[in-house]
């Protein structure tokens, strides 16, 4: 794999494991998994009594990439609504297809516009907070 897929930024919001982990008391619950890689991300949420993301957490079996993607969206959707997070993806897909170069900790994942089957990686988080969310 390119180094410039497995630059700093990535591994170093791999390794920071913002929120990973699990809830005491969690609002709701989603597994997604990647049969092509076998990564596998849990997403735990608890919502605050108006629908916003109180607290979120995250287990991930799977690669740089897909442990990265899950600290970053953690970092950003805590606070959030349902509506606020489908922008987030927005966000990120928009990186993925090389449209912009994203704005915080999104702006590591650039270079995996380049490597378009690895891309599912880095989506898998959302994916599995999007189910949790009811969606």
């Amino acid at each position: 794999m390119s180094q410039a897929l497995y630059q700093d930024r990535i591994v170093a919001l791999a390794k920071s494991k913002t929120g990973a982990g699990t809830l005491a008391a969690p609002s709701a619950k989603a597994v997604r998994d990647n049969p092509l890689c076998g990564d596998r991300v849990t997403m735990e949420i608890r919502l605050d009594e108006h629908g916003r993301i109180a607290e979120l957490a995250h287990k991930v079996r799977g690669c740089a990439l897909c442990e990265a993607s899950a600290s970053a969206l953690t970092a950003r959707a805590v606070g959030h609504t349902t509506d606020e997070v489908a922008g987030l993806r927005r966000e990120i897909d928009s990186v993925l297809s090389g449209e912009s170069q994203g704005t915080g900790d999104f702006a590591a994942f650039a270079p995996v516009a380049q490597h378009r089957s690895r891309r599912d990686c880095v989506t898998l988080p959302f994916e599995a907070l999007r189910a949790a969310l009811g969606g």
